[in-house]
């Protein structure tokens, strides 16, 4: 179903959509590379992917369909669940008797027709679609998905028979009983599957006098996401108590445990904390996708010089790396994106971890259990005899484990680890007061990353200029003039430009997108151990003289990345502001 070179070429040349001294340019450059021609028109910007796709439809002889202003009915798009739709760009928008039209972005995708095919047993008739059509169905899709699982809530809610006086007392074969009953099993289920189809990171199930309150933790802020009845609240935790394999009589003390759940597009683990309240057991979730690879760094916002200072530690054989910040700022993801670069076959890599939140192949992880007796530095101690070239811990908490971690780097191991740190200056005094030596900690430490999360503005933002008032009242002039020369660094602005010929921008809310952000990315510091540091931690050992003089040899801090960021239009001035005041 390919359209020929010269099919296409016949067509764009008579269509006048492309200037014939550019198709000719675009021809020899499609020969010399081995590419399409429309790859290559497209890639110099001459046409775009959706009008390429309306003329591969146009000459093809299959049908192109705009979804944009079209409303699908909620029975006919969950014929294809809405994981497997984003993922695979195809959506099922109508239906005659036996048979089902998708829209899809590439016709030639057969194992998706096929697979619609088995999954609901009709004749599939592919249609081609834009981007934006695709973008569109999305959003009904989140709609329809939101309204299901309102309606499933609010039903089932109804059956829970009421609670009688004196729950408090109920045996653990009446909280298992309870769990077990078909309406709180809908209910959880459903709220799970809610939380991943939005990209949640944390669920919140809070019990207050007259009502259950559900909360979701999305790009990093708490939205509330529905109500409960009371009665439902200690059915919802026996229910999780019992997924996550923990004491159902036990209300008294805290408890924690974890679980996983498979939908059509991920695979899920659950940590769960389950802490006694006023009105009840509190429930918090966190979800952890589990796969630790795809990650890059530029992915996660480093840049520049910053990266090019991480690459060079990672080259090292020895030593220790640290990844700064405080708990939610993405460290362990920092970290499972650098053991990625690291995870080679002619290395050993062992990790010691409280808990493992992705799993990698090839890599050696362990997962430490206090109520054992086994902790990160007992986990520690019996990593290093078992030949490893590096090794990741989770976080080094006392001064038990960064001993450890020290000696281990003295010995030939590389070491990874992250820290709770408020700035990358700040990691050094905190491993001193743990009681690390000043001499051995810069024999030791390669680099220390400090890091913080912001929300990523949508497509569709609002650009305006910031004047010199806004900027001062925001920040320095030195902090603006840093931001500024990165972006000339790496020849985003063009010569010439000044500050004032840059514009920010502001959030625009939508229906898909409530604040007007979409996912997160990282702003980072990346302070480099130079001779001139290691003096000032022999010597003075204070965060602000060690910073001063990273900032002296060129690091960015995190709010002038942040700045740097908000002046790509990644994310806003303000979302920058929120992450570094928290």
């Amino acid at each position: 179903m390919h359209v020929s070179e010269a099919e296409l070429k016949e067509f764009i040349v008579d269509s006048g959509l492309v200037a014939k001294k550019d198709i000719d340019a675009a021809e020899v450059e499609a020969k010399e590379k081995e590419q399409s021609l429309g790859d290559i028109l497209v890639s110099r910007g001459s046409l775009t992917e959706d009008a390429l796709r309306r003329i591969q439809a146009y000459v093809l002889g299959i049908p192109f369909v705009n979804l944009k202003d079209h409303k699908v009915e909620p029975n006919i798009l969950a014929m294809i669940p809405e994981p497997i739709a984003r993922t695979h760009n195809i959506i099922a928008f109508r239906k005659d008797g036996e048979t089902l039209e998708v829209a899809m972005l590439d016709v030639d995708d057969l194992a998706s027709i096929d697979s619609v095919r088995k999954k609901t047993g009709l004749k599939i008739l592919p249609r081609l679609t834009d981007t934006e059509s695709i973008r569109s169905a999305l959003v009904q899709y989140q709609k329809s998905l939101k309204d299901e699982f309102g309606d499933i809530i609010s039903t089932e809610a109804g059956k829970i028979s009421v609670i009688k006086e004196g729950a408090d007392d109920l045996s653990g074969d009446d909280l298992k009983k309870m769990a077990e009953d078909l309406p709180i099993v809908r209910i959880v289920d459903t709220l799970l599957k809610h939380a991943i189809v939005q990209g949640a990171s944390d669920i919140h199930i809070e019990p207050m006098e007259t009502e259950v309150l559900v909360r979701y933790r999305i790009d990093g802020i708490l939205h509330d996401a529905m109500t409960l009845p009371a009665t439902a609240a200690p059915g919802i935790v026996a229910r999780i108590k019992v997924l996550s394999n923990l004491k159902l009589d036990e209300k008294r003390l805290p408890q924690d445990g974890r679980f996983k759940m498979e939908t059509e597009a991920d695979r899920v683990s659950f940590r769960v904390s389950i802490l006694p309240t006023f009105f009840g057991e509190k429930t918090v979730m966190r979800l952890l996708r589990e796969t630790g690879e795809g990650f890059t760094l530029e992915a996660l916002g480093l840049h520049g010089e910053n990266m090019e200072r991480i690459h060079h530690a990672l080259k090292q054989t020895t030593g220790i790396i640290l990844v700064s910040g405080p708990t939610g700022s993405g460290k362990t993801t920092t970290l499972y994106t650098m053991l990625d670069i690291l995870n080679q076959p002619d290395v050993n890599i062992s990790t010691v971890e409280d808990p493992i939140e992705y799993q990698m192949k090839r890599v050696n992880q362990t997962q430490v259990n206090p109520q054992i007796g086994f902790t990160f530095a007992n986990g520690l101690r019996s990593l290093v005899r078992q030949d490893p070239d590096i090794i990741m811990v989770g976080e080094i908490r006392d001064s038990e484990t960064a001993s450890l971690a020290i000696n281990a780097a003295l010995t030939g191991h590389l070491v990874l680890s992250t820290i709770h740190t408020n700035s990358a200056s700040g990691a050094i005094p905190r491993l001193i007061d743990m009681g690390v030596e000043p001499f051995l900690l810069v024999s030791t430490l390669r680099i220390v990353i400090g890091q913080r999360l912001v929300r990523k503005l949508t497509d569709n933002k609002a650009p305006y200029k910031l004047d010199k008032a806004m900027r001062d009242k925001i920040g320095t002039d030195e902090q603006f003039g840093v931001a500024f020369k990165a972006l000339e660094d790496e020849k985003i602005v063009k010569q010439g430009s000044s500050l004032d010929d840059i514009p920010f921008y502001h959030p625009v809310p939508s229906p898909e997108f409530e604040d007007g952000y979409k996912s997160r990315i990282g702003i980072h510091e990346v302070l480099a151990v130079t001779p001139s540091i290691r003096d000032i931690i022999l010597k003075v050992s204070t965060s602000d003289a060690i910073e001063a003089q990273a900032k002296k040899e060129g690091m960015l801090s995190m709010f002038e990345d942040g700045l740097y960021k908000a002046a790509r239009g990644i994310t806003s001035v303000e979302e920058v502001l929120r992450a570094i005041t928290e």
